[in-house]
């Protein structure tokens, strides 16, 4: 295992695409910052939170849920862009662009909870 959970390449990811939120949700309508701005960014920052917190935990059970979490996140991040999509807040490649990454990280963290299960 890393030596720090910053140094585990699936938190990196989750890192990088909550940053990636903050940047796109900037664009939004302002009446939207109460609202889905602020849904999307939790969702995104819960992500690689979640990671971090999971290196802390020293059972693996205690570990695997809350990645589970984590991914359950991931899926919310994809629902709150389509939402923002379908409002026209965002453009079809941003969307794409976006999406295909939050599937790489789902890909990333299901192999990540895979390998935490083989250390049991």
């Amino acid at each position: 295992m890393a030596q720090d959970f910053r140094s585990l390449k699936v938190w990196q990811s989750a890192h990088d695409l909550s940053l990636e939120i903050y940047k796109i949700t900037e664009k939004f309508p302002k009446e939207e910052r109460f609202s889905l701005v602020d849904q999307l960014r939790r969702s995104g920052v819960s992500v690689a939170a979640n990671i971090a917190e999971s290196y802390g935990r020293y059972h693996n059970k205690d570990k695997i849920q809350l990645l589970i979490i984590a991914r359950g996140s991931i899926y919310e991040v994809r629902s709150h862009l389509s939402i923002a999509l379908g409002l026209n807040f965002i453009d079809q490649a941003t969307f794409k662009n976006t999406e295909d990454k939050y599937e790489i990280l789902s890909k990333q963290l299901n192999s990540f909870i895979g390998y935490i299960k083989r250390t049991n």
